[in-house]
């Protein structure tokens, strides 16, 4: 996918001297908790990247390892006094490795996978048609009988367990859960690359929630991937190339809003004003298109949630969602919404705004990094003893759910819009 015009990232002298080297960021660093290592810390990787920009250092792969094992949770920026933007300055510091060829194979080889998966609708139609053969045929189970997969390489085998057992159906927009109405305030729903065939329930319910409330929901059938994970990967000639294309299926539809259901969906469309500043033909569209953006969870409690009339009776532990809670900085909406419903019994766990591991594709790229953040949000869940963990991203819930088989723990994973559907359904039941 062509980027025109071609823009050189890397992280600005401006954004880099902010950092004052206090260290409020080192404690609230997932890599630098489990580590203790300063290089492996926010302070210790803008560090680097000052140095890898001025000249001062070649992207070793000892540097460029630090780099890598960044979940870009962004806790660091909640804790800054300086209100230093580490996630910027991370994203444009591995695009300027990427595009000066400085990068090491497994950098430019997940950027090449990205890119010739998540644009393509079609494509990825295909993948997880197989991968639902590959589930309900008995192959599965074969391969896991068999240990096949000790033999896979890595990635292919960590990718094999953390998948979710995948709906039968992936995601359309059913037009008689939000019927048109003249009268109604319009929002477009970005439905993303790979929740429609992971999470279609969730987008089920966003639709009927917003219905509820006299939100009409409008399909975009020409929207793509938002590109947060190319992004995150470096690839933001590929990030770009999506948000043309989002910037102008979106405007084109003449929505109020555009509600994402997706934590980490929604941060990087209310950055693509930032995306996009160099380029002259997209700089004020992008602006003008990430003003509409805003999360599920915040639209709602915004307009005033409805309280549902049916109890639902359940204790519910809630996950913050890094991108929610530290990129868009929504803290309090969730916990509005679930603190709306009869019956449901709230109870915080004593880190839910630590990271769960997840970070995108960072479960397979560096997996054993991962499965330790997890393993410490897992006994954080445990000790809550509820049987529901609700949260606000596909990524975070595929983690979380993965984080039940392997500690063998009872319970279900849910997005915070699906317990707010399921106690209208409740009470619609009752009537």
């Amino acid at each position: 996918m062509a980027d025109t015009p071609m823009i050189h990232d890397a992280p600005s002298q401006e954004d880099l001297s902010r950092c004052v080297h206090c260290g409020f960021c080192l404690q609230e660093c997932p890599t630098y908790l489990q580590l203790g290592i300063e290089t492996d810390s926010p302070r210790g990787r803008i560090h680097l990247l000052g140095a890898l920009t001025d000249g001062t250092v070649e992207a070793t792969p000892a540097l460029t390892g630090h780099l890598d094992l960044c979940l870009q949770c962004r806790a660091c920026e909640t804790a800054c006094p300086s209100g230093v933007p580490f996630g910027r300055i991370m994203e444009s510091g591995r695009a300027m490795i990427l595009q000066q060829g400085a990068a090491p194979r497994s950098w430019r080889l997940r950027a090449w996978l990205l890119r010739q998966t998540l644009p393509y609708p079609k494509r990825l139609s295909i993948l997880f048609g197989l991968l639902r053969l590959y589930q309900g045929s008995g192959l599965q189970w074969l391969i896991r009988a068999s240990r096949l997969l000790r033999i896979l390489p890595g990635g292919l085998s960590e990718a094999e367990k953390m998948l979710p057992r995948l709906p039968t159906k992936s995601y359309r927009m059913n037009r008689a859960d939000s019927p048109p109405n003249a009268s109604a305030k319009k929002v477009a729903l970005l439905t993303g690359c790979v929740m429609p065939h992971l999470y279609p329930r969730t987008h089920e319910a966003t639709v009927r929630v917003l219905a509820r409330h006299g939100i009409e929901v409008v399909d975009v059938p020409e929207q793509r991937c938002c590109g947060a994970l190319s992004i995150h990967a470096g690839d933001r000639v590929t990030g770009r190339a999506l948000a043309r294309r989002n910037i102008d299926a979106f405007l084109e539809a003449g929505v109020d809003a555009i509600v994402v259901n997706s934590a980490g969906c929604g941060a990087t469309l209310m950055e693509y004003g930032e995306l996009m500043e160099q380029d002259n033909a997209y700089a004020a569209k992008a602006r003008r298109f990430s003003e509409l953006v805003t999360d599920v969870n915040e639209f709602v409690a915004d307009i005033g949630v409805k309280a549902p009339q049916a109890a639902l009776n359940v204790r519910v532990t809630y996950q913050d969602s890094c991108h929610l809670v530290h990129g868009q900085k929504v803290l309090n909406a969730p916990r509005q919404l679930l603190e709306s419903v009869p019956g449901l019994e709230l109870v915080e766990m004593e880190t839910p705004d630590r990271c769960c591991g997840s970070a995108g594709i960072y479960s397979l790229s560096q997996r054993e990094m991962s499965m330790s953040v997890l393993d410490d949000k897992m006994r954080d869940i445990a000790a809550t003893k509820a049987p529901v963990i609700a949260t606000a991203n596909p990524g975070c819930m595929m983690q979380l759910e993965a984080g039940l088989r392997r500690h063998g723990l009872e319970g279900r994973v849910v997005h915070v819009i699906e317990l707010l559907d399921e106690a209208y359904q409740a009470e619609d039941d009752s009537n």
